[in-house]
């Protein structure tokens, strides 16, 4: 009796650490020896016809020298009901590795400057810069699409030989997603198509592309009209409320050891024009494209 009521007790104290707190985690482990946790991001809001673009830095991860063998998101509400694509699309997460400086991790918390004692880990791709950086990371096919890596392979991480010294290794996750509910034109907004979201009128004046350069009143669509809390236009009369999204993340992985086999990650461009500057190739990687209707045509005939 007195056995079951310390278990008890044990479990409750559990049960009010994870209430108590804004991230979820659900501890598994099998016959395998693989196991795999379910955590649950920090909220974001919504409202129809929003854009949410969000940085969540120091996500909850496994912790140790580990070999990942899956990375399953999806989006959920306030309740932990998977939200369907034709209300909130998907548009992207990515999974992205940087080390911190342990120095300057109370500075970094407190300022929120992440200028200085980061810095991002990409994977092994020929893309270069900040463009195409993540491990994990796709848009609305990713929902229901396995991740799951056969064994004896894995992502190895955490190795503490291969983390600078006075750095610790951490994740984030970059998202985007649009509330499409009451949407003038649902497919146009998930497209991110300029003229369906009601830009600031300055907004050609003062948006800069990718080069540094005004963006061209020629951009007819893509990431730079779809920027957090901007605003499809909505059918008339259309109210709805708001709501707290999150995304919940199974990951499975096991304890690292001479019985895994180690997998990189290689994010490609398929229309990456490669340059050459000497023997040092320049990889010219985009997250979107414009193609002229009547030049694909005559190129396709």
């Amino acid at each position: 009796m007195r056995t079951i009521s310390k278990l008890t007790m044990i479990f409750i104290s559990i049960m009010i650490l994870l209430f108590g707190t804004t991230h979820s985690v659900v501890l598994e482990s099998d016959e395998n020896h693989i196991k795999s946790a379910t955590f649950l991001s920090e909220q974001f809001e919504v409202g129809p016809g929003k854009v949410a673009v969000k940085t969540l830095f120091d996500i909850d991860f496994p912790k140790g020298h580990i070999g990942v063998k899956s990375f399953d998101v999806e989006v959920v509400d306030e309740d932990g009901n998977s939200v369907p694509l034709y209300e909130t699309y998907l548009h992207h997460w990515f999974a992205v590795k940087y080390i911190e400086n342990i120095t300057m991790s109370q500075y970094i918390k407190k300022s929120h400057d992440l200028r200085n004692g980061i810095e991002y880990e990409r994977n092994d791709g020929a893309c270069q810069g900040f463009l195409l950086p993540h491990y994990w990371g796709l848009g609305g096919e990713s929902r229901g699409t396995s991740s799951n890596l056969p064994d004896p392979f894995a992502v190895e991480l955490g190795n503490p030989t291969k983390i600078k010294h006075g750095f610790k290794e951490k994740w984030l996750f970059s998202i985007m997603v649009i509330d499409t509910r009451g949407a003038y034109d649902r497919k146009g907004c998930s497209e991110c198509r300029c003229k369906l979201l009601n830009l600031p009128k300055d907004f050609y004046n003062v948006t800069m592309d990718i080069n540094g350069n005004l963006l061209s009143r020629n951009y007819k669509g893509g990431l730079f009209c779809c920027q957090d809390n901007l605003q499809c236009k909505l059918r008339n009369g259309f109210h709805g409320p708001t709501r707290k999204l999150s995304l919940r993340y199974k990951i499975r992985w096991v304890d690292w050891d001479e019985h895994q086999v180690p997998l990189k990650f290689y994010i490609l461009d398929s229309a990456d024009r490669v340059r050459s500057n000497g023997s040092t190739p320049i990889h010219d990687c985009q997250v979107h494209y414009l193609f002229n209707i009547y030049h694909t045509l005559q190129m396709i005939s």
